[in-house]
């Protein structure tokens, strides 16, 4: 007869019933673990091997004995031992772990499990209780835990960084003693708010703080410079670092973000460069005053030292005529320096064609443009375009435009003028194909006598760089805005755009 027929129909074979001599063996067995039996009162009726490696204690040295010896004098004291009988006793099982004793005395970190039991009939004939070491692990949380403390004092204690973690949606999560102090709110008034609310105005509607983000995320950190919000609304410069942090299988859980107050160091940089910029400009107005002062001493010289006759007189005028209006141009420049500094620059606000602004401008322009051999294009929409403001002023500023496009773009280049609408607004559009600008002087060409670093070759044409800063706050106290965009790459050119709010025709008073 084959083993799976003495097996039976099912394929099962019969299992002799287990013995004590077999639990015995079992458990004498097991090393890893103490397992040994109390009486109902805690006295220990057995006494593996397991046990006696663990605890230190031989069998003839602990049967018969309290099994409260294993625990330190403070838990003894506190009765812990008879309450784990009894909630074992009530629940069937009781489980901890704490603090347990050898026989040398020394300590060890135990998992306990202590299982009530009971004969058939119910009657409670004592406990089992298996005792685990976990003295290694225990080592480890612990070693874990005070460098967790130590990183959280350390990053707690920081107080020139703003050290804090945002939930994977944005949310402030932690907030150091250096974020309070450099961003004014306690971690009350800010844990659970968006981070958000650090960014002005403006940066929160082109969905900055939602790029951030975004960038962090794909690209595992971001970078970033740029003004940010205290509690009291004032501004300060922040360098930002956002980094996207993962857990041990590979899911987001949130952002690291530190933060430094870089204010002063922007303040000074800011002075340099205002500095850097008020000497560049200096130098640039004593040039452009020399250029017509020497022909005009030439003439007033010419006069002086022999008789005026009519080719002289001529002469003489026509160098007058040439660089008197330059001259006026140059003062009106420094006196708008002026209006720019004190903010006191005037509008004559009216309802205006902006058409009529064009056609204006146009002709002041048009001849260097013919001078230079630049192909002119004028490109206006046939619907009429009208806004509130003044002007003369307009006039000057889209007149600057042109006036630079026609400077900086080679002879026999092309400049183009549009204008269009675009929604509730007027569009004015100046570009050209010149050598354009640079990326890095792209955020410093509105400011008040920048002009970059041009090729040598142009700056015969450079005047006195206010242009384009007046242009900015003429069009911004028109309600506008002026926009630059250029690859600054040779013949690419630049483009500058000047958005105003329009209305509907010339009868609309509502501006009023």
């Amino acid at each position: 007869m084959s083993s799976q027929e003495s097996a039976g129909a099912g394929g099962v074979r019969p299992v002799a019933p287990l013995v004590d001599a077999d639990y015995r063996r079992m458990v004498d067995a097991v090393r890893d673990y103490a397992i040994f039996m109390l009486d109902p009162d805690g006295y220990i009726r057995s006494w593996n091997p397991g046990a006696e490696l663990l605890k230190g204690y031989a069998a003839e040295d602990v049967l018969g004995r309290h099994f409260s010896l294993f625990y330190p004098p403070e838990q003894r004291e506190s009765g812990w031992p008879d309450r784990e009988l009894e909630l074992a006793l009530r629940d069937g099982r009781m489980e901890d772990e704490g603090w347990r004793l050898r026989k040398d005395g020394t300590r060890f970190w135990a998992s306990v499990v202590i299982t009530a039991l009971r004969d058939a009939d119910g009657t409670h004939r004592g406990y089992a209780k298996v005792t685990r070491d976990l003295t290694e692990r225990r080592l480890q949380e612990e070693l874990l835990r005070q460098s967790d403390e130590r990183f959280r004092l350390l990053v707690e204690g920081v107080r020139d960084y703003a050290i804090f973690m945002l939930e994977s949606d944005g949310r402030v999560a932690s907030w150091n003693l250096g974020a309070e102090l450099t961003k004014g709110y306690t971690a009350d008034e800010i844990i659970g708010r968006h981070f958000s609310v650090f960014y002005p105005p403006e940066l929160i509607e082109q969905g900055w703080p939602r790029h951030e983000l975004e960038m962090a995320l794909a690209h595992g950190r971001f970078e970033d410079e740029g003004w940010r919000l205290r509690k009291d609304g004032t501004r300060f410069w922040a360098s930002v670092v956002i980094t996207a942090l993962f857990d041990e299988h590979g899911a987001h859980r949130g952002y690291a973000k530190v933060t430094r107050d870089l204010t002063e160091r922007k303040r000074v940089s800011m002075l340099e460069d205002e500095s850097r910029h008020l000497t560049q400009f200096l130098a640039v107005l004593g040039h452009e005053l020399r250029n017509p002062l020497a022909p005009i001493s030439n003439a007033v010289s010419l006069l002086q030292h022999g008789a005026p006759t009519p080719e002289r007189l001529t002469f003489v005028t026509d160098v007058l005529a040439r660089q008197v209006p330059h001259l006026r141009r140059l003062v009106e420049d420094l006196l708008d320096v002026g209006r720019i500094v004190s903010g006191k620059i005037h509008l004559d606000r009216q309802v205006v064609r902006l058409q009529s602004v064009v056609d204006d401008a146009v002709e002041a322009a048009a001849p260097l443009m013919q001078a230079r051999g630049h192909a002119f294009e004028v490109d206006a929409c046939a619907e009429a375009l009208w806004v509130i403001g003044d002007p003369m002023r307009l006039v000057q500023v889209l007149g600057n435009l042109l006036h630079n496009a026609a400077k900086f773009t080679p002879e026999g280049g092309s400049v183009r003028l549009a204008l269009r609408a675009d929604g509730p607004h007027a569009e004015l559009a100046v570009s050209d194909n010149g050598p354009g600008i640079p990326e890095r002087d792209l955020s410093y060409v509105f400011k008040l006598f920048a002009q970059g670093e041009r090729d040598a070759s142009l700056r015969e044409h450079d005047g006195l760089g206010i242009g384009l800063s007046l242009a900015h706050q003429l069009v911004a106290q028109h309600g506008g805005e002026i926009s630059v965009f250029s690859r600054g790459e040779p013949g690419r050119g630049a483009e500058f755009r000047i958005r105003l709010p329009r209305i509907d025709d010339a009868s609309d008073a509502g501006w009023r």
